[in-house]
């Protein structure tokens, strides 16, 4: 069997950096990089979904050749490689921040401070959050936190696992081209299906692995599975389905149901069987994130030292 170490030990470094010191204040190469999108759509932007392939193509194209390129340079010096793969994964990583975003708004409603709450919360969702009273900010962190447990922890942790660098930085790419371009407006319906396709690729069985671990993690493993199976379709996302399906069967909570996004009324579908999530709720939602991301990181050491 082929054996990686460096791998293995470059995410472990970079999944502990992320969990000590989260995102840096100024200067985060994810911010450089949307930087270079917006230049890029500038240039590229059509309203032809052969524009938006273009578009992904070359954005994705050039972050995974840099992390690879990366790699290759410094492949015959372990403890360089090791310095490449852990800063590849700490720059990718957002699990810090988004245990800080839940705990914020766990003290924010706590304190009934419902006016900064419903500011807080737009850094993490899209919807309006103008009329959510607690328990709907809540839902909204609860769901928010799931998904991006899987989007901002376990999906780079696997594709980091198998590509390396270059999955690191390709995956992170997609990622944020997805929230960039693939939505539903009149402007990006063709140019942002590349990317929000892609993303969905991407995402499918690290979707999945974060699911197994809600499941095997939380509190009703049992009932995780089964709101899984049963509800997971209802969501409009076939990533976000199985993931927030199986949070709400490990919390015993139920999410899902109507938002609204600046006007847009969108129904996410009906996910478990419990009472409606309360603000008490997203301190459990943040723990168990945690569990999925360490658990996570367990799977990806495995993975990279058996497929070295």
């Amino acid at each position: 069997m082929a054996v990686d170490p460096v791998r293995a030990a470059g995410l472990a470094l970079g999944y502990v950096a992320d969990q000590m010191f989260g995102d840096p204040r100024r200067g985060h190469p994810v911010s450089g990089f949307g930087a270079i999108a917006r230049a890029a759509e500038r240039t590229l932007y059509a309203d032809t979904r052969r524009a938006g392939v273009l578009f992904t193509t070359v954005l994705v194209g050039g972050a995974a050749t840099l992390g690879y390129a990366a790699e290759r340079a410094t492949r015959r010096h372990a403890v360089l490689n090791t310095i490449v793969t852990a800063a590849a994964t700490w720059t990718v990583l957002g699990g810090r921040s988004l245990g800080h975003e839940a705990r914020t708004l766990d003290d924010q409603l706590r304190r009934g401070d419902l006016d900064a709450a419903r500011i807080q919360v737009t850094h993490l969702v899209g919807r309006d959050p103008s009329q959510l009273d607690a328990d709907g900010i809540a839902r909204a962190t609860i769901e928010s936190v799931a998904e991006n447990t899987s989007d901002a922890v376990v999906a780079p942790l696997v594709w980091g696992a198998l590509l390396g660098p270059a999955g690191l930085l390709g995956y992170r790419a997609a990622n944020t081209l997805d929230a960039r371009v693939g939505h539903h407006t009149p402007r990006f319906e063709r140019f942002g299906w590349a990317s929000a396709r892609f993303d969905d690729v991407l995402n499918l069985a690290p979707a999945r692995l974060t699911a197994l671990l809600a499941a095997g993690l939380g509190d009703d493993s049992r009932a995780a599975l089964r709101i899984w199976r049963r509800d997971a379709h209802k969501h409009p996302s076939p990533n976000a389905g199985p993931v927030e399906s199986a949070f709400a069967g490990a919390l015993g909570v139920t999410l899902g149901g109507i938002n609204v996004y600046h006007g847009r009324v969108e129904d996410r579908g009906t996910l478990g069987d419990g009472p409606h999530p309360v603000p008490v709720d997203i301190g459990r939602t943040a723990r168990l994130a945690a569990r999925v991301g360490a658990g996570a990181l367990a799977v990806a050491v495995v993975v990279a030292l058996a497929t070295g």
